[in-house]
């Protein structure tokens, strides 16, 4: 029974693709029949594909475990490749000359196709980390939305969550001074010379992405989730250690009528941890064999379907 319901599934997740600016955006839909509620899940920071993976080390594809398991709940599904990366190379020839609200145009394109193809009237955003704030920006323009899923989502400016995350590992200490410093500078708009940056942090501040930098350092997620009225629910799992529990509690100030999800034991890859330790949380990031948080899957159906 088991493998008649995963090739049921394999079945059902179908190519799917919107125009991007030069090229094709390409992404997976995974039907789950006439009238079931539509969620376009929203890929977190840098080169991370459809499935959740990206080539810095996380292969636990909790994308695309999210998709199957909400599909066997009555929830159809579409995630996708961000425009310049992988399977959407071809939208535009650098996928660092991106803003936050080009990746927002993305979204209502494929809402407006999600929209023709299945029939709904709406369709549900799901935001997963740097993707809660792309939901947040698609969302000051509501036509044709449901609503948000903001998942392990930043709810303060991302200057201060990356100022925690590299304050949070005692290896960074010597990094610290010129990580901060660079930071305030990309924050004031002005981009950062790295001719004489340590090696370890010339990923984060490579004068490639610095103008994504800057703009992302300036959107403020409280005062999207203020400006927006869609229904929205907010998740943060208790063994995320690359977004507070600061995050979720300041959207929820900004939105108090939302619903909260906290899965005590689940990760920021919507894994499971068994133990408090550092070693055993990033393990999971290169687990595909895991499964995701049940509960995550129970509450993200639960919630779409209570608001047909």
């Amino acid at each position: 029974m088991l493998s008649l319901m995963i090739a049921a599934l394999a079945a059902a997740a179908v190519p799917m693709t919107v125009p991007g600016p030069q090229g094709e955006i390409a992404g997976t839909f995974v039907d789950a029949g006439p009238g079931a509620p539509v969620v376009l899940i929203i890929p977190g920071s840098g080169p991370t594909d459809r499935d959740g993976n990206n080539p810095l080390g996380v292969k636990a594809a909790p994308y695309r475990m999210l998709a199957d398991a909400l599909a066997a709940k009555g929830v159809s599904t579409l995630r996708a490749d961000k425009r310049g990366m992988f399977g959407s190379k071809a939208a535009i020839p650098d996928a660092n000359a991106v803003t936050i609200a080009d990746y927002a145009a993305d979204a209502h394109n494929w809402i407006d196709a999600l929209r023709k193809r299945t029939g709904a009237k709406c369709i549900w955003l799901l935001g997963h980390s740097e993707g809660g704030l792309v939901a947040l920006a698609a969302a000051q323009r509501p036509e044709g939305l449901c609503g948000l899923i903001l998942v392990a989502s930043p709810g303060r400016k991302l200057g201060i969550i990356i100022r925690e995350q590299l304050q949070a590992n005692p290896a960074n200490a010597p990094l610290l001074p010129p990580a901060m410093a660079a930071l305030q500078s990309l924050a004031a708009g002005e981009a950062v010379d790295t001719s004489a940056m340590p090696a370890p942090l010339l990923a984060l501040f490579s004068p490639k992405v610095q103008p994504f930098l800057i703009d992302l350092l300036h959107q403020d997620p409280v005062a999207m989730a203020r400006a927006t009225e869609l229904p929205m629910l907010i998740i943060r799992g208790g063994k995320d250690i690359q977004v507070a529990a600061a995050d979720a509690e300041a959207l929820h100030a900004a939105r108090p009528d939302a619903r909260l999800l906290a899965p005590p034991n689940m990760n920021h890859v919507l894994k499971d941890v068994a133990g408090d330790d550092r070693a055993s949380n990033l393990a999971t990031y290169a687990d595909p064999d895991l499964p995701i948080d049940g509960s995550l899957v129970d509450g993200i159906a639960a919630f779409v379907k209570s608001r047909r």
